[in-house]
């Protein structure tokens, strides 16, 4: 069955935000089980402005590429190098070692709460 954390928001694209500051961004259970083994992810820069909903980079399968939509508008500040190296972190641990990147939010895009994104995908909430 598929993860989905209490304590975190998302998207219809399957892409979690946390709510610390800088919040983190990542790819949820559920959408990293719909892409198989990840090979590459393209993060954003760091500097770089991302706009709620408009693509920022892209995470690349044996299986097909899925575009990463922006789940926030704001400030990339930092992006998770480890995943240069070991693209498969997104698949082992999607809500902690695998996360994105950082960004300084500057607006909430649409954003699910964890029971409304588990309805959807038919998850459970740890």
């Amino acid at each position: 069955m598929t993860t989905v954390k209490a304590d975190l928001r998302y998207t219809d694209d399957h892409d979690w935000v946390s709510s610390e500051s800088p919040a983190r961004v990542g790819i949820t259970d559920y959408a990293q089980d719909q892409l198989g083994e990840i090979v590459y992810a393209e993060l954003p820069e760091v500097g770089a402005q991302i706009t709620a909903g408009e693509e920022c980079g892209e995470v690349e399968s044996t299986k097909s590429v899925a575009e990463l939509k922006a789940p926030v508008s704001g400030t990339v500040v930092e992006v998770n190098e480890a995943l240069l190296d070991n693209p498969e972190l997104i698949n082992e641990d999607p809500y902690g070692e695998g996360w994105l990147y950082a960004v300084d939010v500057a607006e909430d895009g649409p954003l699910s709460s964890a029971d409304e994104y588990a309805e959807q995908i038919s998850g459970t909430i740890e």
